[in-house]
């Protein structure tokens, strides 16, 4: 199954990062049409989230449950094997080689985008030298992609800045997600690598993943077209 997106809305990715499931069931109301996928992180999930998950995806919506796995082979194996009967689209494991060979082994087929995640877009290169590596955030990003797409892994997650790179690197197939993306003029907030839409797309993006400008946004429905249209404008 090609995890490829079809549209432009198709492609934008908003996170349900929020403290209960009624915030979460009244931004989906809000932005039903101007959203392809919604993404369930830990917060969430410790809210009642994983129902929650199984319920939109019922509903047919596209769902990304971001729950960064990492653990002993065994565990990731089983564990990918029942998040596929929960009928999610996109699921994220910890881009260790590993890890994500177990989680592979754990799809039997099923329709689940395993998605390896690089390092996160809220660290930098002093943040990836704290943590022990020599190399640089790009680097690393880059080394793991390679892993990612030996293992058999859908797709990835990396920062926009590296998407360009990572799509020569990686090839065509596989699926790039890039969160830390901000519409001119938004905050940062507490990410470190940053792009505007219509830059992600260019550098070769397929899911784009904006959190706080639509979520924070008076109107969502509004906030949320407003990044779908900067999309459309790049493709």
């Amino acid at each position: 199954m090609s995890f490829k997106p079809a549209t432009a809305t198709d492609r934008l990715v908003l996170p349900l990062d929020v403290p209960t499931v009624e915030e979460a069931r009244a931004i989906v109301a809000e932005t039903q049409g101007a959203v392809g996928v919604y993404k369930i992180g830990m917060q969430l999930q410790f809210a009642g989230g994983l129902p929650f998950a199984e319920e939109l995806a019922r509903a047919g919506q596209k769902v990304f449950l971001d729950v960064k796995l990492f653990d002993i082979d065994n565990t990731v194996e089983q564990a990918v094997r029942n998040i596929a009967k929960m009928g999610m689209t996109f699921v994220t494991i910890h881009a260790y080689p590993k890890t994500m060979r177990a989680a592979v082994a754990g799809l039997d087929g099923a329709d689940l985008c395993l998605l390896g995640v690089t390092v996160l877009t809220s660290m930098d290169d002093e943040d990836v030298k704290a943590a022990g590596y020599a190399e640089t955030a790009s680097d690393l990003v880059k080394s793991r992609a390679v892993a990612a797409r030996a293992a058999g892994m859908g797709g990835i997650v990396c920062s926009p800045r590296e998407a360009s790179e990572l799509r020569t690197l990686a090839g065509p197939d596989l699926v790039l997600v890039t969160p830390g993306v901000r519409p001119a003029g938004s905050s940062a907030d507490d990410q470190k690598r940053v792009m505007t839409p219509g830059d992600a797309i260019h550098a070769g993006s397929d899911y784009l993943v904006c959190g706080r400008p639509i979520t924070g946004a008076p109107d969502r429905h509004a906030a949320a077209k407003r990044v779908m249209e900067e999309i459309a404008a790049a493709l």
